[in-house]
């Protein structure tokens, strides 16, 4: 049974509705939505937005027809697709709003079904059930008929794909947009994730034979560590090298999520062995030679599948693959970058400045090495002259100051990782989305980026996210439930030191 102030305030929602009605009436019929009035009001558009939404937006079947409408002519999904694709950024934006507000739900219904269904509380269970499925059906957004239908057109699946993105681009660039648009993101992702659902993608593996058109897109792709040449892609899809892809029927040539592999003796500590390392190029593998695999990028290609778990389901069945090739093989771990490290560094390095806690940040002995390492003039603060030093890349290249940071910049990382969070997850991205999938964060490595890319980000400092495949289900679930991090000896130490010393 539904409690009696819930079903007063499902009344008291269609009395507002039958107010709105008649305020619409009073204002003589105006076309002005009523739920304009309390958005964001949409730029004047460009000549033809309400007729071609007019004409190609069918209205929703009633509910006893629904199963009975015949679908709208392929010529009204690819009219919108040409016509969307005509438009600029700022007329995409005025289109979409448009779209999301003007042919949603309507929710004058969805609230007369909702109250009709507190009616039937008390009626048999067979009233219940028919009164739930129209409402269900009555919060189906009149665009999503549309949507469905442009995805059975060619192309129609990769347009949506990238219409998300732009959506998404909209919802990040103006967080106060009118509601409906982040409702229209909702629907897109809900159908993406059903199409792009596990058991309709292909996992591919991508060697120097692919079509070129695949390699191309391999090497353009690359987020991690960029592919310089097409020696280097083919170095990186040779020997000891692995390179799969998930792909799906809808869009063809055109990889989702591109996971690279290393096959290693043992568990790397830096990068730099992995993706300059010449020797492989022409080589035959020695399967003696090969324990280990190395997950060293992982990049997603598609901005409107941001949301979809792609990723996680790529390592398991590239897991699943080697263990097949290489049925000896029992160590899986990641090589992975620190995004956000250094920048989050240099905030805290502020912080304890203006707050006077420089000491409790390094020890006493450390602060001391540091001013003699940076020749800093006299009466600069040491954080400052620290927070300078981080941010250039010059400190690698001296062999005293590298000795004299490791220690601060090691436990420091491992805090960051271990210990910052957002909603009680990991805040860094890549701690999340290892961890999330039953990893443990086993080890940080120094001077394991040396790229300035690598030490911009994150001082050169990598880390294994190890995959200890009888132990990944409970640490996963001891993560997204408990919000428990299973890590090492060695992480658990650097996080200790880090609390002595900062007094955490």
């Amino acid at each position: 049974m539904i409690s009696h102030p819930v079903i007063l305030a499902f009344r008291r929602s269609v009395r507002c509705w039958r107010h709105q009605a008649l305020l619409r009436a009073t204002l003589g019929g105006s076309n002005v939505g009523i739920w304009r009035w309390y958005s964001t009001p949409i730029r004047g558009g460009v000549t033809g937005m309400d007729e071609i939404l007019a004409r190609v937006v069918a209205p929703l079947p009633t509910y006893e027809t629904r199963d009975k409408s015949p679908p709208p002519p392929e010529s009204n999904s690819l009219e919108f697709m040409h016509f969307y694709n005509s438009l600029d950024k700022e007329d995409k934006l005025s289109f979409l709003a448009k779209l999301s507000q003007d042919f949603g739900v309507e929710h004058k219904s969805v609230s007369e079904l909702a109250v009709k269904l507190l009616d039937t509380q008390l009626r048999d269970l067979a009233t219940i059930l028919q009164v739930e499925d129209r409402l269900r059906y009555s919060l189906t957004p009149r665009y999503k008929q549309l949507l469905n239908h442009i995805s059975r057109v060619e192309g129609g699946v990769k347009f949506l794909v990238d219409l998300r993105a732009d959506v998404l681009e909209i919802i990040s660039s103006k967080p106060s947009e009118s509601p409906h648009i982040r409702d229209l993101n909702g629907t897109l992702k809900s159908l993406l994730s059903e199409w792009f659902s596990v058991g309709l993608l292909r996992l591919e593996r991508i060697t120097w034979q692919s079509p070129c058109e695949i390699l191309q897109k391999i090497s353009q792709y690359e987020a991690v560590h960029p592919v310089r040449n097409w020696t280097d892609l083919k170095r990186r899809v040779g020997p000891y090298r692995r390179c799969y892809a998930f792909t799906h029927a809808a869009m063809p040539g055109e990889p989702l999520v591109v996971l690279h592999v290393a096959l290693t003796e043992d568990i790397s500590d830096n990068i730099q062995s992995i993706v300059r390392e010449f020797a492989t190029l022409h080589s035959e593998e020695d399967v003696n030679k090969i324990n280990a695999a190395i997950f060293y990028s992982i990049s997603s290609t598609q901005g409107g599948l941001q949301g979809v778990e792609l990723g996680n389901y790529l390592i398991k069945r590239v897991v699943r693959e080697l263990r097949s090739e290489f049925p000896h093989m029992a160590q899986f771990s990641s090589l992975s970058p620190i995004p956000g490290f250094s920048s989050w560094l240099q905030g805290l390095l502020s912080q304890y400045r203006k707050e006077g806690r420089a000491p409790d940040l390094l020890s006493e002995q450390e602060w001391k090495e540091v001013e003699q390492a940076t020749d800093s003039a006299p009466g600069t603060p040491p954080t400052e002259a620290l927070r300078k030093m981080i941010g250039t890349s010059e400190w690698m290249h001296s062999e005293r100051l590298c000795r004299v940071l490791e220690p601060a910049l090691m436990r420091l990382c491992a805090w960051y990782l271990y210990g910052e969070k957002r909603r009680g997850y990991a805040l860094n991205p890549v701690a999340n989305f290892h961890l999330q999938n039953g990893a443990t964060m086993w080890r940080l490595n120094w001077h394991a980026d040396t790229s300035p890319r690598g030490v911009a980000n994150s001082c050169g400092i990598m880390v294994n996210y190890r995959y200890f495949l009888n132990e990944t289900s409970k640490n996963s679930a001891l993560y997204l439930q408990n919000k428990v991090i299973k890590a090492s000896e060695q992480v658990l130490g650097l996080v200790a030191q880090f609390q002595k010393n900062s007094k955490l």
